[in-house]
């Protein structure tokens, strides 16, 4: 170990557990790791800082009180960690982060790291974080004497130097890294694609750096409401980190294309009773729960012309008025809003107000479809699998010869993934449902190729077009644009459902369900797709008839309708 003589030093480490334990006078016969660091003379720790629970902390005493007696001129400093896991790599490595990023470490000492306790998990993530320079010591291990028929309580030590001094500036950088290197949006988001690293990294900069809007437009199933949540979770971490308290509040989300007339209005700024028939109670809108915290509006393209005046109101004078109220409600959020349409067409069109897309487009981030980030197809495969084996306690996994037929397949011209990553979740649930003994093979993506690429034949009438819904509202290219007194197609309607339908059924299943109810289901299904759970579905769908129930459950009635054809809500998602 390379230090100046005049140095202190200081060992940093877990408290074992196990191989620490001991409440009786044999502890003292055998050796435990932590407390053999002060019998060794020609190591003098002047500082052990031990990282413990607080369910450990009567370990912890008796380790300070037998420090004490074998090391007198040893300062012992307890550190509380809350690990959820210590086997969760992600877990330890961010506690372990956050514990070297408040660590006030000091030039006049040198550190050493102590490897022998703590799972081995820990181990690794102590390894990566001295590695990388962002603890700066040597690393310690610490044995037990080779002989197992000799009481050795003080065993043996070996320093590893990983020679981080090569470094060039390890203090400035490690100093730098304290301050700005938070819980970054590239370690949640797994790409290859240098134009996508780059778009991240813009977005972090900015989520951690500014409180204007922000705006995330790309195609359905880009993934915008799975980047807006963790941009939320980067901020609350930062601002967590950097107050001492928690600054900001909950994380509110809403699609604004199951917004219509009233409810609306009542959804986002709340109302009083009487403000509009049916209006039995008051409502707090969501701006209002909003307050404090972070607002994600999702297709704030499909949002009305009124709604948008109310909402750019709430922006710039951080207040608004609930229907059929007086009374002010003061407010201050953040807010987020995502969108397939091209906001500045829409403006074009008298769509969207123009001072409100001003007021968003601060911010603007354009995000790739899956196919323009296929280099990323590989990692998002093995993360499915990973999602979905922990969801149902088993372990998928591809035959080698079939994981390659997938790929080849899924990176292809012929693999249009118009439905983005919701297109590739669901192929994933669909080959991990039919593999046998858990074992994807040949048999079975064929299968799913087949099923991909007959769900991308769309009639030219849909294309461009994601749902049945979309086609309904008018599809610049639907046969009643052609003739404003006639109904869309029914071929077309049939066609668009069984699109849908083809997604989550088999073909034989398909094949006995009536056009009737395969619009209506392709309808619901749909519907449970853009809200975020099944009570909130049901709500929408059976608003008119709760009424008329005694013992109205949304969520029940729904979930017995799809059960009807095999499906879960959990599985359209």
């Amino acid at each position: 170990m390379n230090s100046d003589s005049n140095n202190k030093t200081a060992v940093i480490g877990f408290l074992g557990t196990t191989l620490d334990n001991g409440f009786n006078d044999k502890r003292w016969q055998r050796w435990r790791p932590t407390v053999s660091l002060g019998l060794h003379d020609e190591l003098l720790v002047d500082e052990l800082h031990i990282l413990y629970s607080k369910r450990d902390k009567r370990l912890f005493k008796i380790i300070v009180d037998d420090v004490a007696q074998v090391s007198p001129n040893t300062t012992v400093i307890g550190h509380h960690v809350a690990l959820i896991s210590p086997w969760d790599f992600a877990d330890v490595y961010a506690e372990l982060y956050d514990f070297a990023a408040g660590f006030d470490f000091q030039d006049s000492t040198d550190y050493l790291l102590h490897l022998t306790t703590g799972t081995h998990v820990a181990q690794i993530c102590w390894f990566l974080l001295v590695e990388a320079g962002f603890i700066p010591a040597d690393l310690i291990q610490t044995s037990p004497c080779p002989r197992p028929d000799q009481a050795d309580p003080q065993g043996r030590y070996q320093v590893i130097d990983l020679d981080v001094s090569r470094y060039d500036g390890l203090r400035e950088r490690f100093e730098a890294e304290k301050q700005q290197h938070w819980q970054t949006l590239q370690a949640n988001l797994v790409t290859q694609n240098a134009a996508y690293q780059k778009l991240i990294s813009d977005i972090e900069k900015v989520a951690t750096r500014s409180t204007a809007p922000i705006l995330l437009m790309g195609a359905t199933g880009a993934g915008k409401s799975q980047l807006a949540g963790q941009i939320y979770a980067l901020k609350k971490a930062k601002a967590n980190s950097t107050q001492g308290k928690n600054t900001l509040e909950q994380f509110i989300e809403v699609n604004c294309a199951t917004l219509r007339g009233d409810t609306a209005m009542s959804v986002l700024f709340g109302h009083v009773k009487g403000a509009f028939t049916g209006a039995a109670t008051s409502r707090d809108g969501l701006l209002k729960l909003a307050d404090g915290g972070l607002l994600f509006l999702d297709e704030i393209g499909e949002l009305g012309l009124d709604e948008q005046a109310m909402l750019l109101t709430a922006l710039e004078e951080q207040r608004f008025y609930p229907l059929g109220s007086d009374t002010p409600i003061s407010v201050s959020f953040q807010l987020m809003a995502g969108t397939n349409k091209d906001l500045r067409q829409a403006v074009a069109n008298g769509e969207f107000r123009a001072d409100l897309f001003a007021r968003l487009n601060t911010w603007t981030f354009f995000l790739p479809s899956l196919k323009d980030r296929l280099e990323d197809l590989p990692a998002n495969i093995d993360y499915e699998l990973a999602r979905l084996g922990s969801e149902q306690q088993q372990h998928y996994r591809f035959m080698p010869e079939a994981r390659q037929l997938y790929e080849s397949f899924a990176m292809s011209q012929d693999a249009t993934w118009q439905g983005n990553f919701r297109d590739l979740t669901a192929s994933m649930i669909r080959l991990t449902t039919l593999a046998e003994s858990k074992v994807i093979r040949n048999d079975d993506v064929q299968a799913e190729i087949d099923r991909l690429t007959h769900l991308w034949e769309l009639p030219d009438s849909l294309s461009g077009s994601n749902s049945l819904i979309n086609d309904n509202k008018g599809n610049k290219n639907s046969p009643s644009d052609n003739n404003p007194d006639t109904s869309l197609d029914s071929e077309t309607v049939e066609q668009g459902s069984h699109n849908i339908l083809r997604r989550y059924l088999d073909e034989e299943i398909l094949a006995t369900i009536d056009p009737f109810d395969a619009v209506q289901l392709a309808y619901v299904i749909e519907i449970c797709i853009n809200h975020k759970n099944q009570a909130a579905a049901g709500r929408y769908l059976y608003a008119n008839s709760r009424d008329k129930l005694k013992s109205p459950n949304d969520s029940d009635r729904l979930r017995k309708y799809l059960m009807k054809f095999g499906l879960r809500f959990d599985g359209l998602k």
